[in-house]
């Protein structure tokens, strides 16, 4: 029981941490996140976006004004901070074991998200004694 309520934790916030992502390096990149913008960064239509944008906002993620782009909060900043570490911890380890290096980026943009912060740790001390 304790496994699918964690793994239906994860995904719930799957989403979240992609679009905080996302947003966070097309400012990096662009200088603004547009919703048009991420919807074809993500292949979703606008509608969708918009709901998660709102969902966003609503936990203080991000920023929305009307006829402006979308902008960071500092929880949203330090959110996609922690998900790339985690994405570059999960491919450095999944390299380090031969795969390659296409399959690994793929690969870890999804086990970031399901790795807790003790798997993270091991994985850690992995990389370090190699």
């Amino acid at each position: 029981m304790q496994g699918f309520r964690k793994a239906r934790d994860a995904r719930r916030t799957e989403l979240a941490e992609d679009y905080v992502e996302l947003i966070s390096d097309l400012i990096a990149d662009s200088g603004e996140a547009r919703q048009i913008d991420i919807a074809r960064r993500l292949g979703v239509a606008q509608p969708t976006v918009a709901k998660m944008l709102k969902r966003l906002a609503e936990e203080g993620l991000i920023v929305k004004r009307p006829y402006r782009g979308i902008s960071m909060t500092e929880a949203g900043e330090r959110l996609a901070a922690e998900s790339r570490r985690r994405h570059r911890l999960v491919e450095a380890c999944l390299r380090k074991l031969g795969v390659s290096a296409e399959t690994a980026r793929l690969d870890a943009e999804g086990i970031e998200h399901h790795v807790s912060g003790e798997t993270l740790a091991a994985l850690e001390r992995f990389l370090d004694e190699g």
